[in-house]
Formats: C-alpha cells, structure tokens, sequence
C-alpha cells in the first residue's frame, strides 16, 4: 500500500437498494405525447402569445432605430447654432431665432419632444427665459425638463430655486435650494 492511501468508506446511506433508482425514472415518451397534446389542444394560444412578442419586441426595436434614434441625432444637429449663441449670453437669439435657418430652443422642444434633445432644448430654454426676466415661462419649461444622471436633478432644483426667487416665492425657492442637499 502507498504511504498515504486511505481506502474510501462506505456509507451505507447512499446505496441503492433493490430498485428504487428505478423507480424515479420518467418515462419519456409519456412526457412527450403529454405534451404534444397540451400543444395540439392550445394551439392557436400560444402562436398567437408567440406571434405577438415577436411584434411587440419588433415594434420596440423599430421605434428605436428607425425613429427615435434620428429625430434625436437630427434635433443635435439643430441645437448647434442655438447652443453657440446661448455661450455668447444671447439668450434671445438662442431661444427664439439663432440665424441661418436653425431653429431655437423654443421650436426644438416644441418640434422634437420625446427626444432626450428636445428634452435638453427645454432646460436651455428655461435657462434663456429666466435670464430674460420670463419668469413663468422659464418655469414652465423647467418643470417640463426630466432631469436625469447625478448631476442635472441638482441643476434642475437649482434654476427652480432661481425663478422662484425672482417671483418672490422665497420659501418655495428655499425648499428648491434645500430638495439636493437631502
């Protein structure tokens, strides 16, 4: 024997005896024309669950790549001019007319809503009307604005807080200010 060989126990607990091994076996061909006749008899309801996924999954993707995807490159592409004047402090330009046929951030988020860039346009625009002294309609746009990430439901609370402020509602502004702190 080779040092350090210890031959294996034995436990009785785990043996099989006679034939209950056996008797845990499904038979298969049972399984089989089960469910065969599951499916034969429910047949149309599951192509028609199957089917509809298939379009619902379908339409998603559709809707995606074939719509949402371009109004939002193409309302990017529209924001350019508007974004190069907002730098600039032309905050009357930038919102209603930035030249050489781009729209400003008014009709972008009027035109292309739905989109995460007409949803930008809306916070520019509320940036632009509260720099005017258009204090409701900067409200207005801003509590239209969906704020995501870490940083912009800050902002958003922060410029609620500023309009608030020039419309003399100091405790509502206070509570903007305070709403990211907790």
């Amino acid at each position: 024997m080779a040092k350090g060989y210890r031959a294996s126990k034995v436990n009785p607990q785990n043996t099989v005896r006679g034939n209950q091994a056996d008797e845990t076996i499904i038979d298969l061909s049972e399984v089989k024309t089960s469910a065969e006749h599951y499916y034969s008899a429910h047949k149309n309801t599951i192509l028609g669950i199957a089917g509809g996924l298939i379009l619902l999954v379908g339409g998603y993707f559709a809707y995606k790549f074939l719509y949402s995807e371009p109004r939002n490159k193409e309302a990017l592409e529209q924001m350019y001019q508007a974004e190069f004047l907002f730098e600039k402090d032309s905050f009357e330009m930038a919102l209603n007319n930035p030249g050489a046929g781009f729209p400003g951030f008014k009709e972008i988020s009027e035109n292309y809503s739905g989109t995460d860039a007409g949803n930008l346009a809306k916070y520019y625009a509320a940036i632009c009307n509260l720099k005017l002294g258009n204090y409701q309609e900067a409200k207005d746009f801003i509590s239209s604005y969906k704020a995501s990430g870490n940083i912009m439901p800050i902002m958003k609370e922060g410029i609620t807080g500023d309009i608030q402020a020039e419309m003399n509602d100091f405790e509502g502004a206070r509570d903007s200010y305070k709403k990211p702190v907790k």
